[in-house]
């Protein structure tokens, strides 16, 4: 048995307990914040592909994928989270261990969209 209830009105909510209610002894419930949305990733990957078109960074234009883990990166700092940086298992170099957008909640998300907007307010120069 594995259920997935969106708590978004009263009869939702019902169901949700109700399944819960049926469940076998040592079944385990999950309540979270929503992750993103369709909606938000979309705009995530546009504004970032905008960055990675115009601006250079280390000598040189970066990927999407590039831009996406260096702005992440940039903004958990800003928030406080800790970022790793670990030895590479192969022994060549350090690799940056952090959270990855696809775990972020909803509201997370749009933090980091206003994050990316701010950055870009002050780093990409709009043409004349």
């Amino acid at each position: 048995m594995k259920a997935y209830f969106v708590l978004a009105h009263q009869v939702a909510r019902a169901n949700a307990a109700a399944a819960c209610m049926r469940a076998p002894c040592g079944y385990v419930v999950t309540i979270s914040e929503p992750k993103r949305n369709i909606a938000q990733n979309s705009y995530l990957h546009a504004a970032i592909g905008e960055v990675a078109k115009t601006i250079p960074w280390a000598g040189r234009l970066r990927d999407v994928e590039t831009w996406k883990r260096l702005l992440t990166a940039a903004w958990l700092r800003a928030r406080g989270e800790s970022i790793e940086f670990l030895p590479a298992l192969d022994g060549h170099g350090v690799d940056v261990v952090f959270r990855h957008t696809s775990k972020l909640t909803k509201s997370e998300f749009a933090e980091l969209i206003e994050y990316i907007e701010a950055w870009k307010a002050e780093n990409v120069e709009v043409p004349a």
